[in-house]
């Protein structure tokens, strides 16, 4: 996929996707949304593959999870990647079930060597039976874990090391756990190694009405700092492909291609980078 800027496909723009005209737009769809075996989501998504690159960004998976990968899960991702032939695969470091039940949320875990082998496992089990190699996305941080062994930089650096994977840089995520653990965002994105970057997510956060907690909630436009943090990413490590994240009080589709359209603004001005 070429370093352009694409949106979030949601179900009631998808007129105005179709006859949208903008060079270089993608789109990105959360996986389990369609692993279905036929109906309207799907003829949709077959129309935009037609017509545009598609990225896959999978929420269900469970990597870090105390279990490998639900087989039928696994199985679903494999008929839908082998239906849309994504340009880009992706998924979160974190997990989201345990004996049997699924959690709505995407729990975080403490960065040992134990997990970190078990992530790398369950990630190479993912990437064999796609035949191809995924993106994993760095996690939103609301609190502080106990028994940490690696920063999160160089756990995510030696993840990919380990499997073999990319990295989905989520500059909302390091921006909001920088804030709510205390630390520099502009820091953290400094130490992630260029090469392993394979996409940017751009979204919109919260604050928690109780105290001065950020909510990574993806219901507002993107805010001024996370685009200083973007701009600052891409003159340092080039552009990549970057996504408008919005899942909650989604707007009308003009107002997305605004937000693409400065994202793009960025990638266009700046120079690649070996």
């Amino acid at each position: 996929m070429t370093p352009a800027a694409g949106l979030s496909f949601k179900a009631e723009h998808y007129a105005d996707a179709m006859d949208c005209s903008a060079a270089g737009l993608w789109f990105e769809v959360h996986a389990e949304n369609y692993m279905v075996a036929g109906g309207p989501r799907l003829a949709m998504l077959d129309d935009l593959c037609s017509r545009f690159p598609l990225s896959l960004h999978g929420v269900g998976m469970s990597l870090a999870g105390a279990a490998p990968p639900d087989e039928d899960h696994l199985a679903a991702l494999k008929r839908l990647v082998d239906r849309t032939e994504p340009a880009l695969v992706s998924e979160h470091l974190a997990w989201s079930r345990l004996d049997g039940r699924c959690f709505p949320d995407l729990l975080p875990v403490p960065r040992t060597n134990e997990v970190l082998a078990r992530v790398a496992a369950n990630i190479g089990r993912v990437q064999d039976v796609l035949g191809r190699s995924i993106l994993i996305e760095n996690p939103t941080h609301y609190l502080a874990l106990r028994d940490h062994q690696w920063s999160q930089t160089a756990f995510l650096a030696e993840l990919a090391r380990r499997s073999g994977c990319g990295l989905l840089i989520d500059v909302n995520n390091v921006m909001v756990g920088a804030h709510n653990l205390g630390t520099d965002a502009g820091t953290w994105l400094d130490e992630i190694p260029a090469k392993l970057v394979g996409e940017i997510h751009l979204a919109g956060h919260s604050v928690d009405p109780e105290g001065s907690l950020l909510i990574d909630s993806h219901d507002e436009p993107v805010s001024e700092p996370v685009w200083t943090l973007y701009e600052r990413l891409v003159e340092r490590i080039g552009p990549r492909p970057t996504l408008i994240e919005r899942d909650g009080n989604v707007p009308a589709f003009a107002e997305l291609l605004r937000e693409r359209s400065r994202a793009q603004t960025v990638l266009d001005r700046e120079p690649v980078y070996v």
